[in-house]
């Protein structure tokens, strides 16, 4: 554990390794605890009542999030996708109303844009290419010192989510924490590095029993922050959305359920179907599944499908759409 974690950790969970530590650091070293959680708050939201995600994700929602900017904040998105209003919570007490400035699925990060002014120092963005296994880092939930957990790294892999969602490189750590939803990952320089994302059982690695965390990379945030402030979203092509969630089993994409209304229900497909190809490509893994229908273009292009429901083998297209127009479409978002 390096000298800068210790002196981190030191400060914000009162670790008795802290004076020791401190003999041995420049003062240029020695990260500033409070300074460093002035960053993170809590985020609750209330979710329009007529809501496409309310049957998964409820009404009323609450995590963590960080000031990434001056007024800005960046948590995960399924706090706050087709919130009616959100509470920001800082580090002293205050909360503050806030508004969605932007949104982006393909990282499944969410930012908000505070309506008010809020005490807090933005956390700098750290490099979450350079975080290995093996390596200490703090889960920073809402709560001040309470909210720090000390945890490792214990895997950077591939995620896929049943939701149309893929991480090329997430980051998962043990032991698990229980307040992850937006969480941040803070490494020894007191720089953000990942956001909270889930809970899962094989931290370590697939067919593992080793449950954990897995955080969304802050690479991923850095490049479009500009974009999501000054546009709400990433500019350029959108990839096509099918409103199908999956799950692999045994080599076999088994459909779980399609989203009310979306294409792939409007198309026939249903619950317990299985999805066997894409075009004339067999596909066995949800990765390999998306990676096909997102090379077939931009939002709005027709997905052939070849599905087993039954006994039957069909040929099924589906006519893809942007995520956010399903959204849009309720006036929810």
């Amino acid at each position: 554990m390096t000298i800068r974690l210790l002196l981190l950790l030191a400060a914000l969970a009162a670790l008795p390794l802290a004076a020791a530590a401190q003999d041995k650091a420049s003062p240029e070293a020695k990260p500033d605890a409070d300074e460093t959680l002035s960053a993170i708050v809590r985020v609750k939201t209330k979710i329009v009542p007529n809501a496409r995600s309310a049957a998964t994700l409820g009404l009323q929602r609450e995590g963590s999030g960080v000031l990434v900017r001056d007024g800005y904040v960046a948590t995960i998105g399924y706090l706050v996708i087709e919130a009616e209003s959100i509470e920001i919570s800082g580090a002293d007490g205050k909360s503050v109303p806030a508004a969605l400035a932007g949104y982006d699925h393909a990282s499944g990060f969410g930012l908000l844009k505070l309506l008010a002014p809020l005490a807090g120092k933005p956390l700098p963005l750290g490099d979450s290419s350079a975080l290995a296994e093996r390596e200490p880092v703090m889960i920073a939930s809402y709560g001040g010192r309470d909210g720090v957990n000390v945890v490792y790294v214990v895997s950077r892999r591939p995620f896929s989510g049943s939701w149309e969602y893929l991480l090329d490189s997430a980051i998962f750590t043990y032991p698990p924490v229980m307040n992850w939803s937006g969480a941040s990952l803070i490494g020894a320089k007191g720089e953000l590095l990942g956001m909270g994302s889930l809970i899962v059982n094989d931290a370590a690695g697939a067919g593992t029993q080793s449950p954990g965390n897995m955080f969304v990379p802050v690479d991923l945030l850095k490049p479009i922050l500009d974009d999501l402030i000054a546009r709400g979203r990433v500019p350029g092509p959108v990839r096509p959305w099918l409103g199908l969630n999956a799950e692999e089993m045994r080599g076999r994409l088994f459909v779980a359920r399609v989203s009310p209304e979306g294409p792939a229900e409007r198309a026939g497909l249903k619950s317990g179907d299985i999805v066997i190809g894409v075009g004339s490509d067999e596909v066995s893994s949800l990765a390999e599944f998306y990676r096909k229908v997102w090379a077939r273009g931009a939002a709005g292009v027709d997905v052939p499908l070849k599905v087993l429901q039954g006994v039957q083998v069909r040929d099924v297209s589906v006519r893809s759409i942007d995520r956010l127009e399903y959204f849009r479409s309720k006036q929810s978002y």
